[in-house]
């Protein structure tokens, strides 16, 4: 199966040119086909099936195309991809159209997501007792958060639960800065350790 599909993405990165350069990885046992990281297809089993999702799901299901089956854990689950059949590939104007669908489509919803607003317990580090402690110090956007920055916003924390400790403090810097607290740069944990032992010990300043 694996030559079939392999064979189905050179046919689909010759005919679909006008895409742009097409990449592909494992996924759902088969191979997703992107563009400039925009998952649009998926080739299984040597056959091709769109992305589909709200907006363009009646078109695909108009024309009876039917879903990809996927088994997991031995249960068939419909996945939003629709096949291609032979006729379908070789209507050329039909394809042509569906798959700049399916590609528009997807990149539309990626950059929805992307716009959408980043609620603080996504964030590296951050749970969402965090999150809640965060709310109550006026602190309720990862943009906020940056602002305040980690050593201003721990101490406003701090003020509401004493028995915070450096780990905290770590926290808040990785969710800043992007990183997950255990690798925090040496040179950044070091000066959040001094400042810490600091205010920990006033009387050794």
């Amino acid at each position: 199966m694996k030559d079939i599909s392999e064979q189905k993405i050179q046919q689909v990165k010759s005919r679909f040119i006008f895409l742009g350069s097409i990449t592909y990885r494992s996924q759902f046992g088969g191979y997703a086909l992107l563009v400039d990281g925009i998952m649009f297809a998926l080739v299984s089993d040597g056959e091709l099936y769109l992305r589909a999702n709200d907006q363009i799901e009646n078109i695909f299901q108009t024309r009876k195309m039917s879903n990809l089956v996927y088994a997991k854990r031995g249960m068939p689950i419909l996945l939003r991809y629709y096949f291609v059949d032979s006729t379908l590939w070789e209507d050329q104007n039909l394809l042509f159209y569906f798959v700049q669908l399916a590609y528009e489509s997807s990149k539309a919803e990626m950059l929805n997501k992307k716009s959408q607003p980043v609620r603080l317990k996504d964030l590296p580090n951050l749970s969402i007792t965090i999150e809640k402690l965060l709310w109550k110090v006026g602190i309720k956007s990862a943009e906020e958060l940056k602002i305040k920055g980690a050593k201003c916003t721990y101490l406003k924390l701090k003020s509401l639960n004493k028995s915070l400790g450096f780990n905290v403090l770590l926290a808040l810097a990785g969710a800043i800065s992007g990183y997950h607290c255990a690798v925090l740069p040496s040179v950044l944990r070091n000066e959040l350790l001094e400042w810490y032992d600091e205010i920990k010990n006033p009387e050794k300043g």
